[in-house]
């Protein structure tokens, strides 16, 4: 799927708090030197772009605010064990589209209007307002500078497993595709969606290279597919130790892709 160019502002605020370097040099393979070539690059967007949980935050704020308005009986109905109650009961009845987030919320909300006697009908418009800001994300402010220099040079692909939309976010006009989990019907790190991905870019998996945050769901997962693999461990989080043995035979450990864009300058990726 092609992705349009962007209409939202861009507001990077987040920055990189990395040592001058950005990358573990302890960690990193001294086999990078002989990496396959990289042709395109495919890029994992929560928590790798942006930081997600100020994201879902605001979103579930103006969901709620939305509800307590249009839907006050749902709204009051909707405590955190009622909300557990309902997923499972999608979960159980829809186990092939759990890996879809954006079927779930939806999903849940419809029976969640229906249970508590508002019109089920208004699931549609509720899921927008709750989409629609899902997207007002704050980009780390590395990203569009890197982003700029690697989409003059490789096609990048965006993959995920949510529902934030690169276009909508305002990144549209550095990705030349987009692969989600809810349009190939699985998730990472299933080897079908990052093979999907290398088809969009039109490379081999041994030429892609997936950048992520997460070391099972990203690095893991594109290794496995035959794809080669950066992790980006952001200061801001929490993640597994960088010396963690899952990322064996990657391109290194970075704590920003600006480390990453610095590293494969100087290795000639």
């Amino acid at each position: 799927m092609v992705i349009s160019s962007p209409d939202a502002e861009i507001t990077p605020r987040f920055a990189a708090t990395a040592p001058a370097s950005g990358i573990r040099t302890d960690t990193a393979p001294s086999t990078m030197t002989v990496s396959p070539a990289i042709h395109a690059i495919t890029l994992d967007l929560d928590d790798t772009l942006w930081p997600m949980k100020p994201a879902l935050i605001e979103a579930e704020r103006a969901l709620s605010a939305w509800m307590a308005e249009r839907t006050p009986r749902a709204s009051a109905l909707l405590t955190p064990d009622t909300r557990a109650a309902l997923r499972a009961g999608v979960v159980a009845e829809h186990p092939h589209r759990r890996h879809d987030v954006s079927f779930m919320r939806h999903e849940l909300l419809r029976r969640a209007f229906a249970a508590a006697g508002d019109d089920p009908g208004l699931a549609d418009e509720a899921f927008d307002v709750f989409l629609a800001a899902r997207q007002r994300v704050t980009l780390y402010d590395d990203v569009v500078p890197v982003l700029a220099r690697w989409a003059a040079r490789y096609r990048l692909i965006a993959v995920t497993n949510g529902n934030a939309d690169v276009a909508r976010v305002g990144l549209g006009a550095y990705f030349s595709a987009s692969v989600s989990a809810h349009l190939i019907g699985a998730a990472k790190p299933e080897a079908r969606v990052f093979l999907a991905a290398c088809q969009a870019a039109g490379t081999e998996p041994v030429h892609t290279l997936h950048i992520g945050d997460d070391l099972d769901a990203d690095v893991v997962g594109a290794r496995n597919a035959g794809l080669q693999a950066a992790w980006v461990r952001r200061a801001d989080l929490r993640h597994p130790p960088h010396d963690d043995p899952r990322h064996a035979g990657t391109r290194g450990v970075f704590d920003s892709l600006a480390a990453l864009d610095a590293h494969l300058h100087g290795t000639g990726g």
